[in-house]
């Protein structure tokens, strides 16, 4: 573009901008808009500040809380249990993804799997669930709706005023026209994006990568300039301002609406996967087949028992010079968490074949697109989640095992069989607290900023896909301004 044409795309825009200075409608939607996105930053800046304050001293309560409790038979602790919580990265304060429905904190306990706690959207009202004015929420929904509703009239508004025909007399082309229309647009996605990408910044002092905070910025500002380019074409295909008007917000709804819902239906669709009730007899049917790991005279541990009596050279388990009741206990630990381990890998290759399959509708639907770029990017998507899943269940076996190997190692098994014959003898059955010390320092750490972005470049392609197309089709209809 030569400096001539350049300069008059900036007068279109110039001129746009004056006609939106005295327009009511146009500065009102803009107030709304910063406003709204402004105080969803703030907002949930001081929400997850204070969740983060929660969260850490909730960690420190719980390890205390195990390490203080009085002797106990060591088996009790085991299913006294501990917590394990994860902690969020930096820009989740502006997209906590997925984690406002699956939680950030786990119940450790032994014999089973818990799932994850203190989700946001598990404990809101049907109102809530329809979606947080987070700043994600707010750029990715609304966002669109505010654009469509400043810019529908750009070039319909010419036309029906009949100043099109006059500046295109006047040597004005289409493309420059419909250019310096976008550059305004453009800049009040501009206006839209700056308190995001300010805050996006802010995150740097935390600990955040450049990296994830600048494909963070780029990704939002490339996913609202596709909307400038849908206003643009809408408004220039449509003679009337109410018939670009009715389309674009028809789209809006289709593409911000409609479509992530019919993604999620489709992957479910197409990727189903079994109940939780289903689920439960399932591990429950499997898990029988292992025997009881609290009765030493189950028959699934015969084998089990021949073997230690053969290793340890003796003829009864009292001679042992370990406490079979223990090993009973680890081993049916090491048996059920195979298992448990099996179900859990089960379920969640399924959610992320739903999920890949979710994606691939933003070819389809920008929504769905910067949807997943953000999750991705910012470290809150279902990959983060499973690997914090598979962490926390290797603290709860080392912690659970930990708890074992103290049962075999301290308590002497006859003692251990008479625990319930008196108070005397439950008292005896006990073992130091100062075996309580076991706790390993739990931080789960979010992937590196490389890692995220290699998951967020399909969408970034598909956000590409979208602006290559939509130019394609603005250029066919600024040939015919002409």
């Amino acid at each position: 573009m030569s400096i001539n044409n350049f300069s008059k795309v900036v007068i279109v825009a110039k001129d746009e901008w004056r006609y939106w200075l005295r327009s009511k409608l146009a500065m009102t939607v803009l107030a709304i808009g910063l406003l709204l996105t402004l105080s969803s930053v703030v907002v949930t800046a001081i929400t997850m500040h204070e969740l983060s304050h929660t969260r850490h001293e909730l960690q420190q309560n719980a390890e205390q809380n195990f390490v203080d409790q009085p002797d106990r038979h060591p088996h009790r602790m085991v299913h006294y249990g501990h917590y394990a919580f994860r902690t969020p990265t930096p820009l989740s304060t502006l997209d906590p993804g997925i984690d406002a429905y699956t939680g950030n904190s786990i119940f450790l306990e032994g014999h089973r799997q818990n799932s994850a706690m203190f989700a946001e959207q598990r404990q809101g009202t049907a109102l809530t669930k329809l979606g947080s004015l987070t700043p994600a929420f707010i750029v990715q929904t609304l966002a669109p709706l505010l654009l469509i509703l400043i810019g529908y009239s750009s070039i319909s508004r010419e036309r029906e005023s009949q100043t099109l025909s006059y500046l295109l007399a006047q040597g004005t082309k289409g493309s420059t026209l419909i250019a310096g229309k976008g550059l305004a647009l453009l800049s009040i996605v501009g206006l839209i994006i700056t308190p995001l990408a300010v805050s996006a910044l802010f995150t740097l002092s935390a600990g955040e990568s450049v990296l994830a905070v600048v494909s963070f910025i780029v990704g939002y500002a490339v996913y609202l300039s596709v909307w400038v380019l849908v206003v643009l074409l809408a408004s220039s295909v449509f003679n009337k301002n109410s018939g670009s008007f009715t389309a674009l917000a028809f789209v809006w709804i289709l593409l911000c609406i409609v479509m992530p819902r019919v993604a999620s239906t489709s992957a479910s669709t197409a990727v189903p996967s079994a109940g939780k009730i289903e689920t439960d007899f399932a591990v429950k049917a499997e898990l029988r087949k292992l025997g009881d790991g609290h009765n030493t005279n189950d028959p699934a541990f015969k084998q089990f028992k021949q073997s230690l009596l053969k290793k340890y050279n003796v003829n009864s388990i009292d001679e042992l010079p370990v406490n079979f009741r223990g090993l009973v206990a680890s081993e049916s630990e090491a048996k059920q968490t195979k298992v448990l381990n099996h179900f859990a890998e089960q379920r969640m290759q399924a959610e992320l074949k739903q999920t890949q399959v979710s994606r691939y509708f933003g070819w389809v639907s920008p929504m769905v697109a910067i949807r997943s770029l953000s999750m991705n990017v910012v470290g809150t998507s279902i990959e983060t989640h499973h690997r914090f899943l598979r962490e926390t269940e290797q603290l709860r076996f080392d912690f659970v095992q930990g708890l074992n190997k103290v049962h075999i190692e301290e308590l002497d098994y006859q003692t251990d069989m008479n625990r319930n014959a008196d108070a005397a003898a439950t008292k005896k059955a006990r073992v130091s607290a100062d075996n309580w010390q076991i706790l390993q320092d739990f931080n789960f750490s979010a992937d590196s900023a490389q890692v995220r972005m290699q998951r967020s470049i399909p969408a970034f392609l598909q956000l590409i896909l979208w602006i290559v197309v939509l130019l394609g089709c603005i250029k066919l209809v600024g040939k015919r301004l002409i």
